[in-house]
């Protein structure tokens, strides 16, 4: 498994009253469980910062497609997790061409995307249903939503802490209406140069490999016009279809996780950013002999996740993470399928064992779960989907502690962006208030980097010890 890619799905429901049932009961558990996470930026972010001056939908510049599109049950699962918001901070004053070529243009981004939208053409469309209550993208051509914005703030107010929070997202990641939208885009010109760039792209469409490549595409198409290089996504996802009759093997049941189990919080909610750098990533690789980046981090979070929690020794620990599948079924999908090609998968184990064996040992347990994923997990994973009846209510509270979910867009183009105008310093989720839920992310946009963010939401009580014994260890 070369990749690993976000999703933190839980079970969805297809119909259309269950649909919107679960958007707007996903913002309203959303914004209940804001209140619990530390803010830090509230100092210099305020609603009155931010002033919209235009929005607009931006349409495919040629007829395209208008069928529904259907969608496979690894879309469908995570159709009531709403729309993943991302932010990419970009710095005027870092790239000369940049101050002296109409520094992120808004017609020139807006004729891209339109251009981009052709080959990517559901994502100008709308969510709804067809005539069996199956959830679909109906792809009616009716664009993509643009927000142009400016901030009474510089790059310098918020490079430094430029990291996933309510007012992060609420200021930079445009307000989606209608909730059927699937992607909407938001440029924040900040004073004294810089831009913020928003997304929102609706999890039922695409994963984070789909969304990278279309990001890569309309940044290209709008730096380079015609002379850009495009690669075509792939659109059948009847190349996740169920099979007839859907079976699922009983060995799979136990190598991959279809639900997540979520409870009230205990206490308050802590957010925290841990950067770990090349060297340290090298030496923690070696001292887990040799293994994958993911593994040896993830490792290394949820050993000492555990043992800041004090849990009772005998109480069975959980790791979950979801797996790009694209290359584990047979034929493998097309690498630029464009669509949700996840499976989750888990590492189980009592708290004493991972509190108290080797990092190798902990990370063996990860890989031995990335490296048991072939065709017959993944299809077996389809059908279970498929057949089981869906919860469609919305996700209420964090993780239970002895459970944490490790998202990884390690490895992906994340820094791939250049409209023109030079590469992002800073590329990140605009907001996690999950409690349990981990994100590992590539630290900063320079060739051959190697350093890791972990992006961490816990109990608070726990945040400082986690830090302590994470760092003790690199």
């Amino acid at each position: 498994m070369t990749c690993l890619d976000i999703c933190s799905g839980v079970i969805y429901k297809s119909s259309l009253n269950s649909l919107s049932l679960s958007v707007a009961g996903a913002v309203e558990s959303l914004n209940s469980v804001r209140d619990r996470v530390e803010i830090r930026m509230a100092n210099v972010m305020d609603s009155e910062v931010v002033q919209v001056v235009e929005s607009s939908f931006v349409v495919p510049s040629e007829p395209t497609p208008s069928e529904g599109l259907w969608l496979s049950p690894l879309d469908l699962i995570l159709a009531n997790r709403g729309h993943t918001p991302t932010v990419y901070l970009y710095s005027s004053s870092s790239n000369a061409v940049a101050a002296a070529d109409g520094f992120f243009d808004v017609a020139r981004l807006k004729e891209a995307m339109a251009k981009t939208l052709v080959a990517f053409y559901p994502l100008a469309g709308r969510l709804g249903v067809n005539n069996d209550g199956r959830a679909e993208i109906t792809c009616t051509g009716e664009g993509a939503l643009f927000v142009v914005a400016h901030a009474d703030l510089t790059v310098g107010d918020i490079e430094d802490d430029f990291r996933p929070s309510p007012e992060l997202r609420r200021l930079f990641v445009p307000r989606i209406e209608p909730a059927s939208v699937v992607l909407a885009i938001q440029v924040t010109f900040l004073k004294s140069g810089g831009v913020v760039l928003g997304t929102a792209l609706h999890h039922a469409a695409i994963d984070a490999s789909s969304a990278f490549h279309f990001f890569q595409t309309w940044s290209a198409l709008c730096k380079h016009g015609d002379r850009a290089t495009v690669e075509l996504p792939c659109h059948d996802r009847t190349l996740l279809r169920a099979r007839s009759p859907p079976t699922v093997h009983p060995d799979a049941l136990s190598r991959f996780h279809p639900k997540l189990t979520f409870s009230d919080p205990s206490g308050p909610l802590a957010f925290q950013v841990f950067a770990i750098s090349k060297d340290q990533v090298t030496s923690l690789k070696r001292l887990c002999g040799g293994t994958s980046t993911f593994c040896a981090i993830g490792a290394l979070v949820w050993q000492c996740a555990l043992v800041a929690r004090r849990l009772p020794p005998d109480s069975e620990a959980r790791l979950t993470f979801p797996a790009n599948v694209r290359r584990r079924v047979r034929p493998s999908l097309p690498i630029r399928y464009f669509g949700n090609a996840l499976v989750r998968l888990g590492a189980t184990a009592a708290v004493r064992d991972i509190a108290s064996e080797v990092l190798a040992s902990v990370a063996g347990r990860i890989k031995d779960a990335v490296d048991r994923v072939d065709d017959e997990l993944v299809r077996s994973a389809v059908d279970y989907y498929e057949m089981t009846e869906m919860d469609s209510r919305p996700v209420k509270g964090t993780l239970a502690e002895t459970d944490l979910q490790i998202i990884s867009w390690l490895g992906m183009p994340m820094y791939d962006a250049d409209f023109g105008w030079g590469k992002p310093a800073v590329m990140s989720r605009a907001e996690s208030v999950r409690g349990g839920f981990v994100y590992l992310m590539s630290d900063g946009p320079t060739d051959g980097g190697g350093g890791v963010r972990v992006l961490m939401c816990m109990e608070a009580a726990n945040m400082k010890e986690l830090e302590r014994l994470l760092y003790a260890k690199l």
